[in-house]
C-alpha cells in the first residue's frame, strides 16, 4: 500500500504518489510524459503526445452534456528539483520519498512537486471517473513550465475545441487568479582573467537560508544567498585582498538562492587567523538582520589546503566580478499602482556559477507591464556591457491580461459561493502562469487559475494541504458538472 492511500479524494492522491515515483525535473519529461500516455491508453482516451514530450487528452461528453462548452483542464509535468543540505537523493533518477505530517504531505529532504503535479493528479482522476457528468473535457499537460513556459510556447492546440479554461497552478484555496506577470530569462557572461600564485585555499559557504518562489515570495525580504556572498566578499577583500576561484550559488532561476558556495585565494597565511574573526563577526550580524526571515542563517569558513599553487582569478577581475553582481538589479523593482501588494516588476539572480570558463549568471525577469519589462532588461544590458559582460535574454512569456468580463469567473463564483457558503477572491499574481501563451494561441479564451493551499513551493520544505486538495477537488467537480 501506498503512503497516501486512506487519503480522499483517494484516485487524486493514488495519482499523485504515482508520479512522485517518476522523476521529472525540466527538460527531461520523458518518463512522465510516457506515463500519461500510457494513462490515456488504458482508459480509451483520444491523446497526442508531440515531440517535445506535451500530452494532450480528451475525453468526450457524457450524455446531456453534449451542447455544454468543452472545458481545458491545463497544468504541468514538470517540477522544480531541490535538496535540502545533507540530501543525498539524485532527483534526477530517483523518485520522491512522501510522508504524511499532520494535513500536510512532504517529501524527505527535497520539493515535493506539488507544483504541478496535483494539477496532473485532479486531471487524471476527473479523467477516470465513470461517475463524473461533463462536457467534453480536454486537458493539456505541458513540459518546462518551471524554465520558461516552453512546452506551452511549443504545443500545437488545433484540435482543442473549447475557449474556457481551469488552469491548476496557483497555491491558495479560496483565491482564483485573473491575470498575470509576464517575463523571461536573462543571462550575463563575464570572461575573467586567472593567474597562477601560491598560497591558501579557503571555502566559504552560505547556506541554510529559506529561499522562495522568485515570484511569489521575492517580496518577503528573504536573502539571496549569492548577494550576500558578494557583500561578504567585498568587506573582506578591503582587508585581506581575497581573490576568487570559484563560486556557485543556486540552482534555478526563479527560485531564490538557499546557498552560495565560494572557494577563495589567500596569499598571506598569516591574515587567516583574523580572517576568520571578521567573518565570524559578519555572521553574527547577518543573523540579527535576517533573525525573521531567514533565522537558519549559516556561514562558515574553513581551509582547503595548506599551501599550493592555483590559478585564482586575478585581483582585477575579482573586483570586476563583485562589482558587476552589485551593480546589477536584484529584487522588487515597483509596486503595482493598480493592485494593492501586488509587485509589478521584479528580477531575482537564481544562479551563479565561476568557473574556469568565466562567470555565467542567470536571472528571473518578471513584469506585468511590458514596457517596465523591457526597459529593465535594457538597463540590465547596459550594465552588463559596461562591465565587459554578453548578455541575452531568453525564453520570454507574456503577460496575461486582465479580462473584465468572464462567465467561467461568474459560474465558479456561482458555485463556490453555493458549496461553502462565502465568496471566493478573484486577485492577479506576479507569478507567471501558461494561460497569457496560451491565451495568445486560442482566441476569445476564458481562463483562471486556481489550486488547493501549497506551500514553500520550490523549497525542500514545500508542503501541500490534504483537506484543502478535497476541498478543491469537489469544487472542480461541481464547477465541471454545473449548467
Amino acid at each position: 500500500m501506498g503512503v497516501l492511500s486512506n487519503l480522499e479524494p483517494n484516485d487524486v492522491f493514488r495519482y499523485f504518489e504515482e508520479m512522485s515515483q517518476i522523476p521529472r525535473p525540466s527538460y527531461k519529461e520523458k518518463a512522465i510524459s510516457d506515463y500519461l500516455v500510457a494513462f490515456a491508453k488504458k482508459h480509451g482516451l483520444t491523446y497526442y503526445q508531440d515531440e517535445i514530450y506535451n500530452v494532450i487528452m480528451i475525453k468526450e461528453a457524457t450524455p446531456g452534456y453534449e451542447q455544454e462548452d468543452p472545458i481545458i483542464i491545463q497544468g504541468h509535468m514538470d517540477m522544480v528539483c531541490e535538496t535540502a543540505p545533507g540530501c543525498t537523493k539524485d532527483m534526477e533518477k530517483e523518485g520522491l520519498d512522501l510522508y504524511i505530517d499532520g494535513d500536510f504531505i512532504r517529501a524527505r529532504g527535497t520539493t515535493l512537486g506539488a507544483d504541478d503535479g496535483i494539477a496532473v493528479a485532479y486531471a487524471l482522476a476527473l479523467l477516470s471517473s465513470d461517475t463524473l457528468r461533463h462536457p467534453r473535457l480536454e486537458f493539456v499537460c505541458t513540459v518546462s513550465e518551471e524554465v520558461g513556459m516552453e512546452g506551452a510556447h511549443g504545443i500545437d492546440v488545433s484540435m482543442l475545441k473549447g475557449h474556457t479554461l481551469l488552469n491548476i497552478d496557483s497555491e491558495e484555496e479560496g483565491v482564483v487568479l485573473a491575470s498575470c506577470a509576464g517575463g523571461g530569462n536573462f543571462k550575463v557572461e563575464l570572461p575573467v582573467e586567472r593567474k597562477e600564485a601560491r598560497g591558501l585555499s579557503l571555502t566559504l559557504s552560505i547556506d541554510q537560508l529559506t529561499g522562495g518562489h522568485s515570484g511569489a515570495e521575492i517580496h518577503k525580504g528573504r536573502a539571496n544567498a549569492t548577494l550576500l556572498m558578494v557583500r561578504m566578499l567585498t568587506a573582506l577583500s578591503k582587508d585581506f585582498g581575497l581573490r576568487l576561484i570559484e563560486m556557485e550559488g543556486g540552482s534555478k532561476d526563479n527560485a531564490i538562492p538557499r546557498a552560495c558556495t565560494a572557494t577563495l585565494f589567500l596569499e598571506n597565511e598569516s591574515d587567516q587567523k583574523e580572517l576568520e574573526k571578521k567573518v565570524s563577526r559578519m555572521e553574527a550580524e547577518m543573523k540579527k538582520e535576517y533573525a525573521v526571515v531567514d533565522p537558519d542563517l549559516c556561514i562558515r569558513l574553513r581551509k582547503e589546503t595548506e599551501t599550493g599553487n592555483s590559478a585564482p582569478v586575478t585581483a582585477e577581475d575579482t573586483r570586476k566580478i563583485l562589482a558587476l553582481i552589485s551593480a546589477l538589479p536584484c529584487g522588487v523593482q515597483r509596486m503595482s499602482d493598480d493592485i494593492r501588494g501586488l509587485v509589478e516588476t521584479s528580477l531575482n539572480l537564481g544562479i551563479t556559477k565561476l568557473n574556469e570558463t568565466g562567470l555565467t549568471l542567470s536571472y528571473a525577469v518578471r513584469s506585468s507591464v511590458p514596457t517596465a519589462f523591457e526597459a529593465l532588461n535594457a538597463k540590465m544590458i547596459l550594465i552588463s556591457e559596461a562591465f565587459g559582460a554578453k548578455a541575452t535574454v531568453s525564453a520570454v512569456y507574456p503577460a496575461w491580461e486582465y479580462v473584465r468580463d468572464s462567465k467561467l469567473r461568474d459560474r465558479m463564483s456561482r458555485v463556490y459561493r453555493e458549496l461553502f457558503g462565502k465568496e471566493l477572491r478573484i486577485e492577479a499574481i506576479h507569478a507567471g502562469l501558461e494561460c497569457g501563451v496560451l491565451a495568445g494561441k486560442i482566441p476569445g479564451l476564458d481562463a483562471v487559475s486556481m489550486g488547493p493551499d501549497m506551500f514553500d513551493i520550490h523549497t525542500p520544505n514545500e508542503h501541500l494541504s490534504i483537506s484543502s486538495t478535497k476541498r478543491v477537488y469537489d469544487f472542480i467537480v461541481q464547477l465541471i458538472e454545473a449548467k
